[in-house]
């Protein structure tokens, strides 16, 4: 498992780029990148991820099986910082979160927000393992440039 790091600068306030990241829609948007599927369940009655809630990050592989991770919010402080706690993996709708399978995909990803000269800092922490290490640090720069790409439209 390796801790990779992202950063981005957003020309937008604080609370837009938050509401945007984990909002139903505009989470869609900017995850796409990943799965062109992608979206999340649960995470809280409004599904506004609230703290202590489950949540699965979704979508449906080349096969049409829905697959992605079961995760929990360890921490939701509205505009400053989000961690989600990877428990494992979902897999063609059954919860793995035992066994190697499900151990190499525990780790968290957390989210820090700051205020900087006008525009925000996206702070991404996640851990990773290491046959994914490559691909995120491909894809996650592109996703974050999506997510900018919706927050200064």
């Amino acid at each position: 498992m390796e801790k990779i790091q992202f950063k981005t600068v957003i020309s937008a306030p604080v609370a837009e780029v938050y509401s945007k990241m984990i909002g139903k829609e505009t989470f869609k948007q900017w995850t796409a990148v990943f799965n062109p599927t992608s979206d999340f369940e649960g995470g809280g009655v409004e599904g506004n991820w609230e703290k202590g809630s489950k949540i699965l990050f979704v979508g449906t592989n080349a096969e049409g099986k829905r697959e992605g991770m079961v995760g929990y919010i360890r921490e939701n402080t509205p505009n400053r910082y989000v961690s989600i706690e990877y428990a494992g993996i979902l897999d063609d709708d059954e919860e793995v979160t035992e066994g190697p399978i499900a151990e190499a995909w525990q780790g968290f990803e957390n989210y820090t927000f700051e205020y900087q000269d006008g525009s925000t800092i996206v702070t991404v922490d996640i851990d990773v393992n290491d046959e994914m290490v490559d691909y995120f640090q491909k894809t996650y720069p592109k996703a974050l440039d999506k997510l900018k790409e919706i927050c200064e439209a």
